[in-house]
């Protein structure tokens, strides 16, 4: 195996890493938010036992209907992100990825008072491998989460570039901003501007921006980030829109600034 081969493979082992860390991080949030449903689905089962006139049952029946429905979702983007979607590069629809992605982050966004804002244009789907792009958006809600303790808000933008043939996704926090020495190193592996766990036990290990950089990278797409300290992050991610043949040259965009934060791209 050739030395270019070594990197290429110790690459991928890096993102499955990553991969794995995150899931290992919502399993607490989502065994917690599981067994809320059930206790859900079981005091609505018990409910309808004990009492026999219609109009209880019917209420029963549609909260534990409701209830089946969540932990539904909850089972079915745990699965989604564990297992390979796909083998190659496919047409990907980024809002789908992002709606399954919140799912599992709703509880944690939900505790530290964290709202979601929404903007989605028309846009083509995207040619991407779905794990690793929604791998991408993970990590960079979590970090978002990290950096609003106290609350906040997360603006998720999706818009097409038909010029570039590229789809635009922006991800923006409103919290506490990074300083100009370290956001030019943001990208770089087991670079960390976390000075350790938060109150989730959750810590940096420097490498999942790292891993999304290589991930868009290989996906023919730009990352962008901006920061204003105090004010907050916007990540900026273009893809190539779907195509017979994925072959679209990077193209590098601007995007909505925050106040003229510092910036760096790669």
């Amino acid at each position: 195996m050739s030395l270019e081969d070594e990197i290429e493979s110790l690459k991928a082992q890096l993102v499955q890493a990553q991969k794995l860390t995150a899931l290992g991080e919502l399993v607490s949030t989502t065994t917690h938010e599981f067994n809320n449903v059930l206790m859900t689905i079981l005091n609505y089962a018990k409910m309808g036992l004990r009492h026999k006139d219609e109009a209880t049952r019917d209420k029963a029946f549609d909260k534990i209907h409701t209830a089946a429905q969540r932990a539904a979702k909850i089972t079915n983007s745990v699965l989604g992100m564990a297992r390979n979607r796909a083998a190659g590069f496919e047409p990907t629809n980024l809002q789908e990825l992002i709606e399954e992605t919140l799912v599992l982050l709703e509880r944690e966004l939900s505790k530290y008072r964290i709202t979601v804002e929404k903007q989605y244009s028309e846009a083509p789907p995207v040619q991407a491998i779905g794990n690793q792009i929604q791998q991408v958006v993970l990590n960079l809600l979590i970090n978002a989460r990290q950096a609003m303790p106290n609350g906040g808000q997360v603006l998720i933008r999706i818009e097409p570039d038909p010029s570039a043939k590229m789809v635009n996704l922006v991800i923006r926090d409103t919290g506490a901003g990074i300083p100009s020495e370290k956001l030019r190193r943001i990208f770089d592996p087991f670079f960390t501007t976390k000075t350790g766990p938060d109150e989730t036990g959750k810590g940096g290990t420097g490498l999942g921006l790292s891993a999304c950089r290589n991930i868009i990278e290989a996906h023919r797409g730009r990352i962008r980030v901006e920061s204003t300290v105090g004010k907050g992050t916007q990540f900026t991610i273009k893809l190539p829109m779907a195509e017979k043949s994925p072959t679209a040259a990077p193209i590098a965009g601007t995007a909505a600034t925050l106040n003229s934060p510092t910036q760096a791209t790669v």
